[in-house]
């Protein structure tokens, strides 16, 4: 147990660090936090306080999807948004093409390194995870039209606020499910535990796939 709380918050801090160096790349960012942006410039609020609303919002659309958060999904709405918000105050702007392309490209592996961790720990998903869950159990749609249908939508709608969209949203889209699907084996803290139980005296652990899907 301290070792899943430990991953989790890690995890958390180091998603909203990832987001920010995309945030201060300059060349595009993920869905939400294209409509985390173009609500932050419309209200003057900082985008990751806007990133912690939004995900309150967000959970209070699990209700009629009849969705339970987990310890995991309040700790998403409270650190991760804080942590961009704080990131982004001590980053400094960064200019050059090549230097923008190393910031985006860092945060995007951060990213995916940081979702290894807080899906791994396994106190349930974040907010926007768990609602396409939840549209996917009550309206039978498949997960990826769920994903689809809702991140294209807070695309358009960031879009039209004055969110950037650029290669950095595509490379983001292209390049986070495979890096996550390397990073969650590695540190599902089910699987590990799993392998330690099977291991035998001789010291060689026993095979102990990933059966759960990530949330």
């Amino acid at each position: 147990m301290p070792r899943r709380i430990a991953q989790l918050l890690i995890g958390l801090f180091l998603y909203g660090a990832g987001c920010a160096l995309t945030v201060e790349a300059g060349l595009g960012v993920d869905p939400w936090t294209v409509f985390a942006q173009g609500l932050s410039l419309r209200t003057g609020i900082g985008i990751g306080w806007i990133t912690n609303i939004v995900g309150f919002f967000v959970l209070l659309l699990w209700i009629p999807l009849r969705q339970r958060p987990g310890a995991g999904t309040i700790a998403n709405i409270l650190l991760v948004g804080t942590s961009m918000q704080l990131v982004l105050g001590v980053v400094p702007p960064v200019t050059g093409l090549l230097a923008q392309a190393a910031t985006l490209l860092a945060g995007i592996v951060v990213v995916a390194l940081a979702s290894g961790l807080y899906i791994g720990a396994r106190f349930g998903p974040g907010p926007r995870d768990g609602l396409m869950t939840g549209l996917n159990s009550r309206l039978g749609w498949p997960i990826w039209v769920c994903r689809a249908l809702v991140e294209l939508t807070v695309l358009a709608i960031g879009w039209l606020l004055g969110g950037t969209v650029g290669i950095g949203t595509v490379l983001f889209a292209v390049l986070i499910g495979p890096l996550v699907h390397v990073a969650l084996p590695l540190l599902d803290t089910r699987r590990t535990t799993r392998i330690a139980t099977a291991e035998p005296a001789g010291g060689v652990a026993a095979p102990g796939p990933l059966t759960e899907p990530a949330p």
